[in-house]
């Protein structure tokens, strides 16, 4: 009779610790939200940017755009360019880009040469280093140019 009870209490037992193992709580997961807030100056912050699908304007051929590396600075916002046709150019930034357009040595440029005077060309955009190291990637910068 002893042996029928200790088997059925070590039973018992047994099935109390399953059903308190069943009933514990889990340990509550914390989950980080994302910032919801608006950066310094307003604008919210959407730093994460993936490289594979990051977009940027090409020159467009048939308006006689290509690409241009700025070479040397002459002052007066003039500067020295060594095209993608194998040309060196005097490069002019015009005045409605003067102030936000800052070139230096070595950018990646889109520059349209003058009709009128081959020998020269207007600066219409200027690639971040970023964008330079994609469209190279991307193999969109011909040999000439490619001093990256």
């Amino acid at each position: 009779m002893t042996e029928v009870k200790e088997d059925e209490s070590q039973e018992n037992s047994s099935k109390e610790v399953k059903s308190e193992e069943e009933t514990k709580p889990e340990q509550p997961i914390k989950k980080s939200k994302p910032k919801k807030g608006k950066g310094k100056h307003g604008k919210k912050d959407n730093n994460q940017v993936d490289e594979a699908n990051l977009r940027v304007t090409l020159p467009y051929k048939p308006k006689g755009e290509m690409f241009a590396v700025a070479e040397t600075f002459q002052g007066g916002s003039r500067l020295q360019l060594i095209c993608e046709d194998g040309e060196r150019r005097m490069g002019r930034i015009p005045g409605k880009l003067r102030r936000r357009m800052w070139v230096r040595e070595n950018d990646l440029l889109i520059v349209v040469p003058w009709s009128f005077q081959d020998s020269k060309a207007d600066v219409k955009f200027r690639y971040t280093p970023t964008q330079t190291s994609n469209l190279k990637r991307r193999g969109k910068i011909p040999e000439i140019l490619d001093i990256y």
